[in-house]
């Protein structure tokens, strides 16, 4: 199950971290025509980039680097809510396409909470 749960993190923190690059390195014209909803959010695309950033970070290295390895599975639950959050504003914009791969990240992170969560004692 290590093995499954080390998979989740790192396609997950792959994502995110993917995500966080482009939104916080591409300029505004690039990512309106990937994700048309940035170029009327340039806040709200900066302050994503660098919860993607954050939370990308936070399911690997606290593990990986055995310092607080707990703060992996609170990572895990701030991408749940960072995934619910953007589902209900693209819903909200009529973008309910969209929504598949935040659906399969929250899926990912709730693994990866609930199995790193009930090893937290040995973690």
């Amino acid at each position: 199950m290590n093995v499954l749960f080390w998979a989740a993190q790192l396609i997950l923190a792959a994502g995110l971290i993917w995500a966080a690059c482009m939104k916080l390195s591409q300029p505004a014209e690039a990512l309106a025509q990937m994700w048309p909803w940035t170029a009327a959010h340039p806040a709200l695309v900066k302050v994503t980039g660098m919860l993607d950033l954050l939370a990308g970070l936070g399911l690997v290295l606290p593990i990986l680097l055995r310092i607080r390895p707990r703060l992996t599975v609170y990572a895990a639950y701030g991408v749940v809510a960072l995934m619910i959050a953007a589902s209900i504003f693209h819903i909200s914009r009529g973008e309910t396409s969209s929504i598949g791969i935040n659906i399969f990240f929250a899926a990912l992170a709730v693994f990866v909470a609930w199995g790193r969560g009930r090893n937290a004692a040995t973690l």
